[in-house]
């Protein structure tokens, strides 16, 4: 019995000592910033695979979807083995107006904003609780100086854990990562645009060294 028991323990202690480690990274930051396209084409360099569906109307994502098991490998020969969540666009305020703008019908619009408003506050629970690192994206032809750019970094900043921001949307005329940097010099950026595919091999670089 005593044997069984012993046995048992070096069992589950040595499959604990062999299990490769699985991280999960979750993609935040404000509305329309470009988390799906990342999460997306995350998925699909690596897994062949999607994530969510992309759409140009605000908080199209409204629950967190999550992409297991996915093998990032630098090129010095280190991997990363993480879960993708892509999380729902992050604002201090959503009102079913802003769906009425793409002529979305009121009665949906309303629903729309419940189920983004109920999305967030999963987003943020995972952010507290179950969430070991984070890419933080931002639009960089958009202001980063928000509320809601503050209020996340900083509660990114009270876990302790470790951020990479993408500075999205290079491939645009009115682009400036150089701003972002600015605004968050304590923590590493990287300009990319997930549609053209700019620089997305370094953010693969980035988040093999920043989140081992």
């Amino acid at each position: 019995m005593v044997l069984g028991q012993t046995t048992s323990r070096i069992s589950k202690f040595l499959q604990k000592l062999f299990r490769k480690r699985r991280s999960k990274i979750g993609i935040y930051g404000p509305p329309n910033a470009g988390k799906t396209t990342l999460a997306n084409r995350i998925a699909r360099d690596w897994l062949g695979d999607a994530v969510g569906a992309v759409s140009e109307i605000p908080h199209e994502t409204r629950r967190a979807f999550r992409k297991q098991d996915i093998c990032i490998t630098g090129s010095n020969g280190h991997s990363i083995t993480i879960d993708i969540v892509d999380t729902p666009g992050v604002t201090t305020k959503i009102d079913y107006k802003e769906f009425l703008e793409y002529g979305i019908e009121r009665e949906e619009a309303i629903t729309r904003a419940r189920e983004a408003t109920e999305g967030v506050a999963e987003a943020m629970h995972w952010l507290r609780e179950d969430i070991d690192g984070v890419i933080y994206m931002l639009d960089s032809t958009a202001d980063p100086f928000i509320q809601v750019n503050i209020m996340m970094i900083g509660i990114i900043e009270s876990r302790h854990l470790p951020v990479i921001i993408a500075a999205n949307k290079i491939d645009l005329p009115d682009a400036s990562p150089q701003r972002i940097k600015g605004a968050f010099p304590q923590h590493p950026v990287v300009p990319i645009s997930c549609i053209e595919g700019q620089n997305i091999e370094e953010l693969y670089e980035k988040m093999v060294q920043h989140f081992r």
